[in-house]
């Protein structure tokens, strides 16, 4: 079985981990930095705003069972892709809408999915397609964060469950949760 990963940041990445652990297709997600200069850079580096990071997910999936499309059109449903350098309360680069393409095919899936995004949306979309740059995973403490720490943090409990609901309505056929469910 191949599988693939796709890189994306869609704001504070405990939200967007939380959204795609619960894709069927998805073996793991993996919260982490990218696109920024700074090696091997923290958590507080990153919030501070000067190392260029993204907070970002790293997500394996099995394109038999979810294809890079059907990610992006999730990634596009579940966060804002029209605020500039933020998502909500969290402002700042770190928190940006962005694509980070493995390949070429990637990299052109991803600029028809946000072409798709526009048309949809009536235009605004700022979600950037960076560059594939180095990996950064994060510290130990923000993997599956909204399994644990999250579930007490009044900022996950307050963003979080909308996304979970917002996935959950939208692409019901692709939400482990509600298969375990049924």
């Amino acid at each position: 079985m191949a599988e693939e990963v796709a890189v994306l940041a869609g704001g504070c990445f405990w939200c967007t981990e939380a959204v795609f652990l619960d894709v069927i297709g998805v073996k793991s997600v993996e919260s982490g930095y990218t696109g920024g200069e700074t090696a091997n850079p923290t958590y507080k580096q990153v919030c501070g705003g000067d190392t260029g990071h993204a907070e970002a997910i790293r997500i394996t999936f099995d394109p038999e069972q979810l294809s890079y499309d059907e990610l992006l059109e999730i990634f596009f449903a579940t966060h804002d892709p029209t605020q500039l350098n933020r998502q909500g309360n969290d402002i700042g680069t770190q928190y940006r809408s962005a694509i980070f393409p493995q390949d070429e095919e990637q990299e052109r899936k991803a600029r028809a999915a946000i072409d798709r995004a526009n048309t949809e949306r009536g235009g605004g979309i700022v979600t950037t397609i960076e560059p594939k740059g180095e990996w950064w995973p994060a510290e130990d403490y923000h993997q599956d964060y909204w399994a644990g720490e999250g579930q007490r943090n009044p900022y996950c409990i307050a963003s979080i469950p909308p996304k979970l609901q917002k996935l959950r309505k939208s692409f019901q056929a692709r939400v482990k949760s509600a298969t375990a469910q049924a």
